[in-house]
């Protein structure tokens, strides 16, 4: 008989489409409500900001065997309740914003260590709690999707130095608060999803110069105030989580031009507020942490045609309203931040 690694390993490789069978939680629990997630670029290792000190939480990561026994915490931690963390794409550090100040925080990373010596804070602090961060995919800057104006700042990044001197601000501002910052992965455009319409805003990006002139907004909005934002990984699709039914919009992608024509909703529906979304590595699923029952969604997804049929729900569910989503980079997992114990919940994953 097949142990459990092996049938896990199996499931990775070739089970039915979508969600996998639950991988066990944690052995050392999370102390709060999950509220982001990412995993590592070479995908051993799965960090999680939430609720309560120390507010980030890492472990190393086997598609195999799931959580690994959890890293010491860094030796200064953030000040308050992570909301948003990444990665550097040379996975040599980690970030995570938090609603006190300095509001972000960074730290050199090792798998075979964790966290190392924190890095200096930036010079000029975002200007309210940051809720959303990402490097850029050159790992050159780094962006914080924040309250208060100007919404979005950002920063170049250097593994050996940290944050250097502030870009300069966008000439036309997002509307409002700011929940989520992406970056294409081409690294030139940026988009922030924030609460007040046109919910999404998007600019040309350069790591010489930072933010060029805005993006015409779509010409058909989100329903809602913007929570989460992620480009496909071929650069050829946006899409937004937001509140107000449908819950998730999506449109084709292109840094020439901008926002192409709203993709069709899903045929079936999100059950709530959409707060983070994400694309699979190979771009042939898109996932959805939401409110309600349960919590998160998945489709199939097409750049020609965009949402597929809902894959089925996982069969054991997270235990509260989803908040952050991630596929692993070999994209044969799927986690999602969740906001009631245990707060993290991962499956295998098969497109």
């Amino acid at each position: 008989m097949l142990g459990r690694s092996a049938l896990l390993a199996a499931t990775n490789s070739g089970g039915p489409p979508g969600f996998g069978t639950k991988y066990a939680n944690p052995a050392i629990a999370l102390t709060g409500a999950g509220l982001a997630v990412a995993f590592s670029p070479a995908g051993n290792a799965i960090a999680v900001a939430h609720g309560n000190s120390p507010y980030i939480t890492a472990y190393p990561w086997s598609s195999a065997s799931g959580f690994g026994t959890k890293y010491a915490d860094p030796a200064i931690a953030p000040t308050g309740n992570g909301y948003g963390v990444a990665f550097s794409p040379a996975g040599d550090a980690i970030a995570v914003v938090y609603d006190r100040p300095p509001r972000i925080t960074a730290y050199p990373w090792s798998s075979a260590s964790g966290f190392g010596t924190k890095y200096a804070n930036p010079a000029i602090l975002p200007t309210n709690d940051g809720f959303g961060v990402a490097f850029s995919p050159a790992g050159n800057a780094i962006a914080v999707a924040h309250f208060t104006s100007p919404y979005i700042t950002a920063y170049p990044w250097s593994s050996a130095s940290g944050f250097g001197t502030k870009y300069a601000n966008p000439a036309t501002l997002p509307t409002s608060n700011s929940w989520g910052v992406a970056f294409s992965p081409a690294g030139d455009a940026i988009a922030v999803a924030h609460d007040v319409s046109p919910y999404i805003t998007a600019y040309p990006w350069s790591p010489a110069s930072g933010f060029g002139t805005k993006y015409a907004n779509p010409a058909t909005l989100p329903t809602g105030g913007g929570r989460g934002v992620a480009f496909s990984p071929a650069g050829d699709a946006i899409a937004v989580a937001h509140g107000n039914s449908p819950y998730i919009t999506a449109y084709p992608w292109s840094s020439a031009s901008g926002f192409g024509t709203k993709y069709a909703n899903p045929a079936i529906a999100l059950t709530g507020g959409g707060r983070g979304v994400a694309f699979s590595p190979a771009g042939d699923a898109i996932a959805v942490a939401h409110g309600n029952s349960p919590y998160i969604t998945a489709y199939p997804w097409s750049s020609a045609s965009g949402f597929g049929t809902k894959y089925a729900n996982p069969a054991t569910l997270p235990t509260g309203d989803g908040f952050g989503v991630a596929f692993s980079p070999a994209g044969n997992a799927i986690a999602v931040a969740h906001y009631t114990s245990p707060y993290i919940n991962a499956y295998p994953w098969n497109s």
